[in-house]
């Protein structure tokens, strides 16, 4: 009988149209679902409600990527600088647009998360012509 031979780990494969979204506000994500499907209904967006919510998804995923992770700045648990520093720890998410949405205009913020590897801080807009605009330019930054 021949041996089996030892199975390979599987190399990660992003997904084009799958979007990791860090949001704890109910409304934010409701609204994001809404001008993300008018953008461009077939990405698929997965929301988690926690910076540990987010880590996981990603540990039970391990074969298929996001293109994009967005992450809200003050989250329960794990804020969004931690989750980055979480994802810097190994060479898995570097090619994977990281985005923190904040209402903090903070610049001490905004630097700590691009030196953890966020491709951009963006402020949570007041109105919804500027959130579409946000959105519209979030989902252009998806790696395929």
């Amino acid at each position: 009988m021949p041996q089996d031979e030892p199975k390979k780990p599987v190399a990660p494969v992003i997904s084009a149209k799958t979007v990791l979204i860090g949001e704890d506000d109910l409304d934010d994500q409701e609204l994001l679902k809404e001008i993300f499907s008018s953008i461009d209904g077939s990405f698929i967006l997965v929301f988690a409600a926690n910076g540990s919510q987010v880590l996981s998804y990603l540990d039970k995923h391990p074969e298929e990527l996001p293109c994009l992770i967005i992450l809200d700045y003050n989250m329960p648990g794990l804020n969004g600088a931690e989750i980055l520093k979480e994802l810097k720890k190994g060479s898995r998410y570097n090619s994977i647009p990281k985005i923190i949405w904040s209402t903090s205009k903070s610049g001490t913020y905004k630097d700590i998360c691009l030196e953890l590897g966020a491709n951009d801080y963006l402020v949570k807009p007041s109105n919804v012509n500027d959130l579409v605009e946000i959105c519209r330019y979030m989902l252009s930054t998806c790696v395929s």
